[in-house]
Formats: C-alpha cells, structure tokens, sequence
C-alpha cells in the first residue's frame, strides 16, 4: 500500500516544477528536448515520490532502487527530478544545462551527475543496461541473502520511449529479460505517439502490449500517463509481480504547451520564447524561469526519508555481519569494487605454471585455462557467450550455468543465446550495479554487432570484459565474412577501450589478469581459434603488463639489432621463423610482441624508446589491415597483413595467399636492412 497523495494543487504544481524546469533549461541552451521531461512529469512524480527507494546524499547506497532513463534525450527529465529530491546538483547547473564542463549534458552521463546510474543517449540501450541491473540484482540477492536478512532487495526502474522500442536491442534484452524472469524489472513505455519525423503511426504500428506477453513479461495498461494515481497504482501492481513488468503510459509530448503539445515541434526543439510565456500562463506557473516556491521544494525534498532508508538497511547489515561475518565482509569487498588481495599471487603462480608447462594451444583455449584459474579466485566474475561457448571457451569446468526455470540457479555462466549487442549491453548494465565483473564472448567479426554498447562502456569506463574469438583469417575455412580484418584495428579506436592479442598462455593469462584488475575502463580480449606455437624463453611479466616489450633480443644482444620486428598473437611464431633465418643471413633482428597497443601507448617515452629504438628499421606482422601499424614503423618500415576481406580455405592456405609468412617478412626485412644502408 502506499500513503495518500497530497492535495490536487501541491500535486499539480510538483508536475509542473520538472515542465518549468525542462521547458526553461532547453531554451535558454536552446538545445535540447522539452517535450518528453513535460509528458512523463505525472509519472515521474508517482514513481520519484510514492516508490523510487533512494538516497539524494548517497547516490551510491548499495540496495537502492535503479532509475534508468533509456530515452535519454529527455534528460531534463532526470535532472529536474535530482534537483528536487536533494542532489548535489544545484539549480545553476540545471541553468548550465548543455553547456561546457556542466554537470547537465545533452544526455545523461554517469560518473559526472549524482544520481544517473548509465550514460543513455543511443536508444534502447539504457532498457538493456536496467536488464543487466536486474540481473545483478538477482544474482547477487540469491547469493548473500539469508532468511531474515535481505540485504539485496531493490528494484530497476527504466523509462523507455518509441524510439527505444524501435531499436533492435530492445527484442534482444527484453527476450532474455522475460527468460529469466527479472520481477523487479519494471519499464515505463512513454507512449506519446511522436518522434522526431513526426507520428510514429507511419512506421511503428507494433502492438507493444502484445509483443512484451510474448516475451513471458507482466504488461499494465495503457494507462493515463497524466493521472498520477494511476502511475502509482501501476507501479505498485508491477512490484508483486514475478515476472518483468511494462507499464505502458499513454501520454502527450509537450503536455502544457499551448500550440507545440501532441507534435514533434515539441521533441527535439527549443519551445521558444513566446511559447514558454504561453506555457507558463496555460499550466499556471507565474514563477521566473530557474525560480520553484520554497513549498515545492520542500515537497519534493526527498533527503530525510532516504536517510532513513539507507539507516534501516544499514542496520539490518550491521545484524548480517553478526551472524555472517564472511559472506558480510565479502558483499563489502565486492561492492566496493576491491578485488581479492591473494589475485596477485595467484596470478603470478599461474604465469610461472603456464611458462613450466609451454603449451602450444589457440589462444581461445589459453583463455579458458586462465578462466579455470581466474575464475576461482575471483568469484565475482561471470561470464557467457552469444550462443557459442564451445567456440568462444567462455566456460570453465565448475562454471553452472545460470537457469530460471522453476527454480532459479543463480549460475555464473550465462547462455545469451544469438544476442550479441543486448549481451554486451546487459554486461555493462552488470557491471555498472556492482558486485560483479562481467564478461561476454562472441566472435570477433560480430564484435560489430556489439559495437555501439562497446563504444559505451569505454565512455563510461567501467570494468566490462569483451572475448572475441576467431580474430583473423587464421579462422580457415569459414571464409570473410568471420574473418575479421578490421576489427582489431577500429576496436584500438576507441578511446578508453584497452584491446589485447595475446599471442601464448602466459600472455593470455596477464591479459585477463589486466582486464579484471582495471577499474577505469573496459578491456576487448582478441583470441586465436588454431593453435599458436609457445617460443616464449621467460616471462617477465611487468614487460608484459606494459603491453609491449622485448620478446626476443637481437642475436648478440641489443646493440647488434639492425632491424626491429613487431607482432601480435598469433603472428608472433612468423616473427620469430623470421628472426632465425635473417639470423642465417648475417642479419640480427630483435623480435618485439606488442600484446595490447593501447597499453604499450601509455608508457613512458623511454620504455617505448628502449623497446622500439629509434635509427632501426621496423617491420609490423598482423593478420589485419596494415593501416593502423604505420605510427609504429614510421617512414621507412613496413607492414605485412591483409587489406582486403578474406579468403575461405583452410587456415594455412590462406596465410599463404595472403603472403603472411617467414620467407615474406624475411625478404621485407632484407629490403628494408639495404634500403637503410643505402645499398
């Protein structure tokens, strides 16, 4: 049950607090979207006043309910509603509103304002990030929970609009949603009917009621978006359910504005002056624009009943600890992001088993050896595939895989069926909740799929991990369209994305010991399907950490080096066939593995300038396109790799036809040795 609404008049001038506010900031930025924040007020104010658990003073508090806003180009929206309730988010940012090195951008951004839980902008994705969340939610309720302690038990609140709905990602996190029966995963559909081309009718014409029963989720509605007590009645039906909610509210875009509501004049435009005036004089709001009645304030003012929250629920924990001082210490660890302290030494010891044992294997099955590792240590940690675990080996021997049938198995393998970018868009959702560290697998030509959900993960720099298997034309047979040539290469593009193609065992596991310990961003790991021979003579594994070193030294040492030769992961035993024939021909050359570029490009200049010396010739092998290598080679270098898409034929075929091979990379070296000299 929920308590009683307050009387009409502090009730309407609430809602119309957050039109104001969306309706002002727009046009004063004049740029923006006031015509979604002015739709959705009834509803928010129902869910922000009567449901939503949170604490302004803490955004962080572990076992807060999760508001996601999925169309985030509503973001006046949310903002409105931080500032009311008692964030630090002042009114004058709300002034600054899209504005530089404001806490208010176009779109909502986490990490920058208190209180937004995932960066939203590209549709859809904020609906498949409060997917993940729920998960999270899940999982981790199921594995500290005890009876009469439950100290997991929030709720994952994602508005969505047309737009969301129309994105693809929205099938793909919803179908799995329904799978696993997320019941604290409640979606309020903005229904209003536009978009920026104007009605949806002409080309959204889906019977969304009838597609989410399809998905085994709870649909309410439609209801009125503009009663609140019917918002609130909603919200409270969907929070009983077992299974994932949509509340559909019809509502109309621009609610308030005289002549723009109910068009797609209102959507993606500033009202303009007059139309604010006329705004203000229809939904009777005299107050200057930036200005809200201390009463309004006080109203919304959501500080004192949060605190309690977070108070009771801390001292419920504080009981938990008493009984269960372990699991307690554990949930502490984990959601403070700290990884356990005996990882190094584990690490360490594997690194030395891996270099004992020197298997020649793919680099995929290194990958799942450091998971059988890994994974034992680090129990936070989980992970699947879309549909391809005994390709990618994403799957260790004692890994469960997670069921919700008629019993929920809280597993740590996660079957995400053909889904790639919902999968990495859940994963990033996982890992912006808390207490896990996801990772997805797939194959590398499919980490275009996933690219958009990607690229958001490296701009909200959070710990997701992406495998990507069969990363070349070393793939054989299955022919271009999965051998990816240019995949390494555009996922080195993206800023804050730490890319790894490890080329043994030893490599493989510190690549994965990186991506698990990096808390700033996320890390792709590019992995072999053939085998990769092991010519590793030691392991040193700070120079490997640094993402490029000095894999084998010139004959004669360093300084009789008359060429440098650079490769990665499974080009590394072609470098190394190369060094011992030019050996053959009176020419020392010093082999160089470059695991992870964009790691090796944050050392410093003197430990990329010992590893790379300046005045010798370089040659870069890569099963890929040559364009990226040049910053390395520079003027008067060379790059072997494919600039063109593949071939099907079995692997070894095909790296002959394309040249990558010894006697290429020997010859190249040779050209560029006499072109140095001058002979």
């Amino acid at each position: 049950m929920t308590a009683s609404l307050p009387n009409a008049a502090l009730e309407r001038d609430m809602c119309n607090a957050i039109r104001a506010l969306a309706m002002d900031a727009v046009q004063k930025a004049n740029s923006g979207h006031p015509g979604m924040p002015m739709g959705m007020a009834e509803v928010a104010y129902a869910l922000w006043t009567r449901h939503l658990r949170h604490n302004p003073s803490n955004p962080k508090w572990p076992n807060r309910d999760r508001f996601i806003l999925s169309n985030g180009h509503g973001s006046m929206l949310h903002y409105a509603l931080l500032h009311l309730t008692g964030y630090d988010l002042p009114i004058g940012e709300l002034a600054k509103f899209r504005q530089l090195h404001s806490r208010t951008p176009g779109h909502p951004e986490t990490g920058l304002t208190p209180g937004v839980e995932t960066t939203t902008g590209p549709l859809g994705q904020g609906l498949a990030n409060a997917v993940g969340m729920a998960l999270a939610e899940r999982l981790l309720a199921a594995e500290f929970n005890r009876p009469g302690f439950e100290i997991v038990d929030h709720h994952t609140y994602v508005v969505v609009g047309d737009g969301c709905l129309m994105e693809g990602i929205s099938h793909e996190a919803a179908s799995l949603a329904g799978t696993w029966k997320l019941g604290k995963l409640i979606a309020i559909y903005d229904d209003n009917g536009i978009s920026i081309d104007g009605e949806v009718r002409h080309w959204f014409t889906d019977d969304s009621a009838l597609r989410f029963r399809a998905y085994q989720w709870n649909v309410i509605g439609p209801i009125d978006g503009h009663d609140p007590a019917a918002a609130d009645i909603a919200i409270a039906q969907a929070k009983h359910s077992d299974r994932p909610t949509l509340i559909i509210a019809r509502t109309v875009i621009g609610k308030g504005s005289p002549n723009r509501a109910g068009s797609e004049k209102a959507h993606g435009e500033a009202l303009g002056e007059a139309e604010v005036a006329a705004t203000r004089q229809a939904i009777g709001w005299p107050h200057p624009p930036f200005q809200v009645p201390p009463q309004i304030y006080q109203a919304w003012d959501a500080r004192a009943v949060g605190a309690d929250r977070e108070r009771t629920w801390r001292t419920l924990f504080e009981q938990y600890a008493a009984r269960h001082p372990r699991e307690a210490a554990e949930f502490g660890r984990r959601t403070a992001g700290d990884l356990p302290p005996e990882l190094p030494g584990i690490v360490h010891s594997a690194v030395v088993a891996a270099q004992g044992k020197r298997e020649s294997v793919a680099t995929r099955k290194a990958s799942q050896l450091a998971l059988e590792v890994l994974a034992e240590a680090v129990p936070e940690l989980i992970g699947g595939s879309a549909d391809l675990t005994g390709s990618n080996l994403t799957r260790w021997s004692r890994a469960v895989a997670m069921r919700a049938g008629s019993e929920f198995v809280p597993g740590r393998h996660i079957n995400y069926g053909v889904r790639e970018f919902g999968m990495s868009a859940i994963a990033n959702g996982m890992a912006l909740h808390g207490g896990l560290i996801p990772f997805c697998g797939t194959f590398l030509t499919f980490s275009d799929y996933s690219r958009n959900a990607l690229r958001m993960a490296a701009l909200m720099k959070i710990r997701s991990i992406f495998v990507f298997t069969h990363d070349s034309i070393g793939l054989g047979e299955d022919g271009p369209t999965h051998q990816a040539v240019e995949h390494a290469a555009s996922l080195r593009l993206i800023p804050n994305m730490d890319v790894w193609r490890p080329c043994d065992t030893v490599e493989t596991l510190i690549a994965w010991a990186a991506a698990i310990e990096r808390r700033d961003g996320p890390t792709s790991l590019l992995l072999s399907r053939q085998s990769v021979a092991f010519l590793r003579g030691s392991a040193d594994e700070a120079a490997i950490r640094r993402g490029g070193y000095v894999f084998c030294e010139a004959p004669g040492g360093p300084g009789g080096a008359r060429a440098v030769v650079i490769a990665t992961g499974s080009e590394l035993p072609i470098a190394m066939q190369a060094q011992q024939q030019l050996e053959q021909r009176g020419i020392a050359v010093r082999v160089v593995s470059m695991p992870s570029t964009t790691v090796f490009d944050r050392q410093s200049e003197q430990w990329k300038s010992s590893v790379l010396p300046e005045g010798l010739p370089r040659l870069a092998i890569e099963a890929g396109v040559t364009d990226f290598w040049w910053k390395y080679v520079r003027s008067g270098g060379a790059v072997l790799g494919v600039d063109r898409f593949g071939e099907s034929a079995p692997a070894a075929a095909v790296y002959e036809h394309f040249g990558l091979n010894a006697a290429n990379a020997v010859a190249t070296v040779i050209t560029l040795v006499q072109g140095r000299n001058g002979q």
